[in-house]
Order: C-alpha cells, then structure tokens, then sequence
C-alpha cells in the first residue's frame, strides 16, 4: 500500500529536501508550513503519519498534535525539532506524538521511524502477516509460500498487504486504485493496469504452491479469501 504522510515544516528547503527524499523512497508527501494551512491540509486528505516541527509561525506543533487528538484522527504522529530538552519531549509524549527526533537527523532515520510507527499503527505491531500458507514479512517486503520466497514487484507486494489486510472482504475496484495508485487512481481504473497486477500475483501465489484465493466478483472487484 502506498504511505501517505503530511509533512509539517515551515523551513521551506528542509521541506522540500524531506519530502524529495521520502518521494523517492515510495512515499506520498504532502507539505504545509504554517499551522493553519496544516489544519486545512487535514481536514481535505488522510494520512498515515504527520511529521510536525513543534515551532510553527502561526502556531505550535504541539497544540496541532492536541487538534489532531481531539479529532480522533488515527494518523502516526512524529515531532522533529531543534529543541532537545527532557521537558520538550515529555510534553510532545504526553500530548500524544509517537515519537520525537531531534535536528539535525538523517533522512534516512526519519523514513525508518515513519514506516516503524504506520506498520504499529496499520498491524497492530506485526512484522510478519500470515494468511493460511503465506506470509509476508513487513520489514524485509518479502513474501514466502510456505518455505518457497516468491518475487513480487512493489505494487504485486502493496497488493498483497491490502488483500491479506482486507481478506473475506469484497474491495471495489476503485478501492484498490485509491489505495495503491493514489492520484493516479483513475489512470489505474480506466485501463487494464489492475487487472494486469492482480493477474501476475495471482500467477506467482499459484506458482509458489498457494491455494487460489483471488476472486473475482463480477461488476464489483474481488474477494481475497477461501
């Protein structure tokens, strides 16, 4: 599935370079730089996790993380700030935020504890999903058919975690397109680009020694299942 994050930031070259950064590593960044403009931000779109700078021209970031908690928004919540005392981190901790990094940090490191945080928030704090012959293994993105691993392409493996995620359920089609192919979820719809994915991991399930459990409801979508 692809990660979703807003990046709460309001120096604009750390931004940017961030969100290059996580753009590159797959993941679907989202900036604001004021407090206001993150409150919009939030109220348009959903996310997996929220980056935010505690000092903010038009705000604090704590007083956001308060906002999004009183929301009851499920979002994965990260501080990255400059300020490194025990009094900033317990207040960021006892506000709600699921982590605290202090700058300078690796980019790298950031994109770590951001996956780190949505895999806990998404599996409960799973590293490995299991579906009857399968499993998955969050961490490495590998895939195992009992003892056999089998090579999936990052979007057959996203498709994977959101069957076993959603398994018995009918998706949509469209359902499928939102979640994996964000806003190019219509290009996805229109041609054969799903039906194409679900095919070729169907295929590799098959020949690594799974059951079929891909199947398609007609009109609808599909039914990951027995």
């Amino acid at each position: 599935m692809n990660t979703s994050i807003l990046l709460v930031e309001d120096e604009k070259l750390l931004s940017e370079s961030i969100s290059q950064y996580l753009s590159n590593s797959g993941i679907t960044c989202t900036q604001a730089y004021t407090y206001n403009s993150a409150v919009n931000k939030i109220a348009e779109s959903e996310f997996d996790c929220i980056v935010i700078d505690i000092g903010l021209p038009d705000g604090s970031g704590i007083d956001l993380i308060s906002y999004i908690k009183k929301k009851k928004i499920e979002a994965g919540l990260i501080i990255i700030s400059a300020r490194n005392s025990v009094d900033d981190k317990l207040e960021g901790f006892t506000t709600g935020a699921d982590d605290f990094i202090v700058k300078p940090f690796h980019l790298s490191e950031l994109n770590a504890r951001i996956n780190a945080i949505i895999r806990r928030k998404k599996f409960n704090g799973k590293e490995v999903l299991e579906f009857h012959e399968i499993s998955v293994r969050l961490e490495s993105r590998s895939v195992f058919v009992k003892e056999n691993k089998i090579n999936l392409t990052k979007k057959e493996f996203d498709l994977l975690v959101y069957f076993i995620s959603n398994a018995n359920k009918i998706i949509t089609k469209d359902a499928i397109a939102y979640n994996l192919w964000k806003n190019n979820a219509d290009l996805a719809i229109s041609s054969d680009i799903i039906y194409t994915h679900i095919k070729n991991l169907r295929k590799k399930l098959i020949e690594g020694g799974s059951k079929d459990y891909v199947n398609a409801i007609y009109g609808i979508g599909y039914k990951f299942g027995e």
